[in-house]
């Protein structure tokens, strides 16, 4: 996949003040976005976060899920730090769409977990991609990670990427009674490394 850096500019926020780059996907035109603070060019690792798009998390402050609070979460580790990047990727529902993600709710509703949901619309468990992230990393001068994660499908695409995680750092944030199954299907189906 191969995305086009677009322009950036400053954006201001409660954990402190940020500069958005945006990108766009040039064969399918989505569009992408890295949250970044300081210099990112200096030659020691950058505390990051790869984020997949979750509007009902992020936006909309679900209790489903733990995106909205690992991202506040991420943003506000960097504000303190004084540097880091958080890539933003349009990959709602781990890439199966706002509806289907309604689709896949409703399922869940009913009794079924998130990947069995995923499974019975007829996706894979997990169709997110994260090729994206060496050509903004290359734009942005970005040499080596240290990265906010807890999925090792993500540690594994950016070896696959060539990009060095010098170290991953665990962001277990925002459990709660309405995710607990959600939790634990991310720790028994999908591998996440949770406590």
């Amino acid at each position: 996949m191969s995305v086009r850096f677009v322009e950036s500019s400053k954006l201001p926020t409660a954990f402190g003040e940020f500069e958005m780059h945006g990108f766009e996907d040039v064969s399918t035109g989505k569009e992408h976005v890295v949250l970044s603070m300081g210099d990112l060019s200096e030659d020691k690792p950058v505390l990051a976060r790869i984020h997949s798009e979750c509007l009902t998390g992020d936006a909309l402050f679900s209790m489903r899920c733990d995106c909205g609070s690992q991202l506040q979460a991420a943003m506000q580790y960097i504000a303190e730090a004084g540097r880091g990047a958080i890539f933003y990727l349009r990959q709602e529902g781990r890439g199966i769409g706002l509806l289907n993600k309604i689709r896949a709710y409703h399922l869940q509703d009913q009794g079924a977990d998130t990947v069995e949901a995923n499974e019975k619309l007829g996706f894979d468990a997990d169709l997110r991609d994260y090729s994206m992230v060496k050509n903004m990393c290359e734009q942005l001068n970005i040499g080596s990670l240290r990265l906010m994660t807890n999925n090792p499908r993500k540690l594994a695409a950016m070896e696959s990427l060539g990009i060095a995680v010098t170290e991953r750092l665990p962001l277990q944030t925002g459990r709660n009674s309405h995710n607990q199954k959600y939790l634990a299907t991310k720790l028994g189906k999908l591998g996440h490394l949770l406590d």
